[in-house]
């Protein structure tokens, strides 16, 4: 029984959400191997070899890997799917492009967003936004597994695995790379971050956002949204913050405005402290807040920034 974990990376560095899930693949018993398909990705598979329980990286290079086109990756995966009983990626949108594609190929059900191993061929998964865990039996013969990557800890560094070069697969033709638009900011990555400062309706308008920027400063924290907040078009959709938007879970989560509706609790009630300020003493959010202030929140965050010194 052997396990392939499917890298998300740059092509320079392996993401994160790997090393969840390369935990998750080792509670599944049996050995696990690393797949780095990319262009020039060889730092990237010797990261991986350097993750404790890798067993074996395999390295695919290729130009057609280079953007991580989902329908190239896909195919590479299936190449060697045989020689795998279980095939798990990240619950991301690199891991939710590909995956799919390959359970789809290999006529067997996909296992989405698992946040718990109970055995190697069954898992545990929310539902109806967290309010409900389903436990889940598969007798595929490979198991497709997205993780939830807060779900799991980071596999920790220290292992010594083999590097292996294996043949890459042509392009597809079906799909080209156009271009990206990527966001920039000095502030930490938002799933990554230890600390976020998410602001909700309550913030009123884009302007108002402004006024958590030096709180975040203070704390080294990533700045996160509801989704009231961006469907009213006060920041960008990557700063969403909920189920369908981006799930987190860092040391300290501090919800500015922020009623909490179910889908956004869902989101980041798995964060270690939850802060919640909120004009609303009836608001849901204080119903998973480790700390609630209540009153107003153009009162409270200046006087929380003066505080912090």
């Amino acid at each position: 029984m052997t396990a392939l974990v499917i890298a998300e990376h740059d092509n320079a560095s392996l993401k994160g959400s790997t090393l969840n899930t390369i935990t998750a693949a080792a509670q599944a018993g049996g050995d696990v191997h690393v797949l780095v398909a990319g262009s020039n990705a060889k730092a990237v598979a010797d990261a991986a070899a350097q993750v404790a329980g890798v067993a074996k990286v395999l390295l695919a290079d290729g130009a057609q890997f280079a953007d991580g086109l989902a329908e190239n990756v896909a195919e590479q995966v299936l190449a060697i799917a045989k020689d795998y009983s279980h095939i798990l990626a990240p619950a991301t949108a690199y891991g939710k492009n590909i995956l799919p594609r390959v359970a789809a190929k290999l006529d067997v059900a996909q296992i989405s967003d698992i946040t718990k191993v109970d055995s190697p061929d069954t898992f545990e998964r929310p539902i109806y936004a967290g309010n409900a865990i389903a436990t889940v039996q598969s007798l595929d013969p490979i198991k497709v597994i997205t993780v939830r990557t807060t779900g799991f800890d980071q596999a920790a560094q220290g292992g010594s695995a083999a590097v292996e070069s294996i043949p890459a697969v042509a392009d597809s033709g079906k799909s080209s790379f156009v271009g990206r638009e990527v966001a920039k900011s000095d502030r930490p990555e938002l799933t990554a971050a230890k600390i976020i400062v998410s602001g909700g309706r309550g913030m009123g308008s884009s302007e108002s956002f402004k006024i958590l920027e030096p709180l975040a400063d203070k704390l080294n924290a990533a700045m996160g949204a509801s989704r009231a907040a961006v469907d009213a078009g006060y920041v960008p959709n990557d700063w969403q913050v909920g189920q369908t938007g981006k799930i987190v879970a860092p040391q300290l989560y501090i919800a500015v405005g922020i009623s909490g509706a179910i889908q956004h609790l869902a989101g980041m009630k798995d964060s270690k402290v939850i802060v919640a300020i909120n004009k609303d003493e009836e608001a849901p959010i204080f119903s998973v807040a480790d700390y609630g202030i209540v009153g107003d929140l153009f009162e409270v965050v200046p006087e929380l920034v003066k505080q912090l010194g």
